[in-house]
């Protein structure tokens, strides 16, 4: 019986291999959806015929990395942000993207408290990039897509934006 249970586990992914999985699944889903990697750095709006219009935010490029915002391009009336909302990062060299996090303004530390258990950031990052992965497909379902994207400022950051190196 062991033996059927060892098989098993080799086959299913653990945990980490699957969050690894998720991260794949969602760089491949964006690239195709919107292909910011061809994007200059600013605000793009795609508006489709479902009357929620999608505001993708190019934050910086970096050698391997693009930092971005995914919205909505309407604000919630409870907390003043947009929502939903997802900050993500793009590995070009690694084919990997992450939501970092998913509440507008706040940083992961801020959500989860200063010194969260290892165990908790790792179940909030599942959460948060399962959840990017059913976006992606439902906005791909919607009709959003880089052609239907449409620059509607040159939005840089604070610090210049642009393009830069790591």
């Amino acid at each position: 019986m062991s033996a059927v249970l060892d098989r098993r586990a080799a086959l299913l992914p653990g945990r980490f291999g699957f969050l690894m999985g998720l991260y794949a699944e969602n760089y491949h889903r964006l690239a195709r959806l919107f292909a910011p990697q061809t994007l200059a750095p600013g605000r793009y709006v795609s508006a489709v015929d479902d009357g929620l219009d999608v505001s993708l935010l190019i934050q910086r490029h970096h050698r391997y990395t693009i930092e971005l915002e995914l919205t909505y391009a309407f604000v919630d009336a409870s907390t003043g942000q947009p929502s939903p909302s997802a900050q993500l990062r793009m590995y070009s060299d690694a084919h990997v993207a992450e939501a970092l996090h998913c509440h507008p303004g706040r940083h992961l530390w801020q959500v989860l408290g200063p010194f969260p258990p290892a165990h908790t950031v790792f179940q909030h990052r599942l959460r948060m990039n399962g959840f990017l992965t059913r976006w992606l497909e439902y906005l791909a379902g919607q009709g959003h897509s880089a052609g239907t994207l449409v620059q509607i400022a040159a939005d840089r950051a604070s610090d210049g934006g642009g393009v830069g190196t790591e």
